[in-house]
């Protein structure tokens, strides 16, 4: 069985931008998912496409098991029409130590987030984030990229946005 294991941090300034080792503008959709952590997402790049289960397999919200599969772009393309819940983003690949690092730049209705992700082989790995790295998100229910295409930043109540965003000022 697969699994995912992945600390998220919510990010603040552009320290990120020399360590970009590629780019690429995605759109996502969920076409289900439940307060048990159960999602199932389309994911659609320029070229590719992704059919992904998620299943959480740790209270934390650190490890979950993960199931995606390449589909072809027509397929994903009539998928996200049938997906209600939706979102944009570009993702960064980064150069960073410590795991698989990524970092997503949210579009739309949930800018100006930007948060970075790592993925790692052993959830006791201990990781040191970069200084632009302000505040651990892991295990946030309500800054999933699930959460995020049902209630987008933009629609919080504006002192828990005005609360989130704090963590951004110097």
């Amino acid at each position: 069985m697969a699994l995912e294991i992945e600390r998220r941090f919510l990010v603040a300034g552009d320290g990120w931008r020399p360590h970009v080792r590629w780019s690429r503008s995605l759109r996502q959709g969920y076409l289900a998912g439940g307060p048990d952590g159960v999602t199932v997402r389309v994911r659609e790049a320029k070229d590719q496409a992704w059919l992904t289960l998620k299943v959480a397999a740790s209270a934390d919200g650190l490890v979950r098991h993960e199931f995606e599969y390449p589909i072809p772009l027509a397929d994903a393309s009539d998928l996200l029409a049938l997906a209600p819940r939706q979102l944009a983003k570009c993702r960064h690949g980064l150069d960073l130590a410590g795991g698989d690092w990524v970092l997503d730049v949210f579009e739309g209705a949930n800018a100006p987030l930007v948060v970075a992700e790592v993925e790692i082989q052993d959830a006791a790995v201990k990781i040191i984030p970069p200084a632009w790295c302000v505040l651990e998100i892991t295990g946030r229910p309500e800054l999933s990229n699930a959460a995020l295409s049902a209630q987008p930043l933009a629609g919080w109540p504006a002192e828990k946005r005005k609360e989130l965003l704090a963590a951004l000022e110097p």
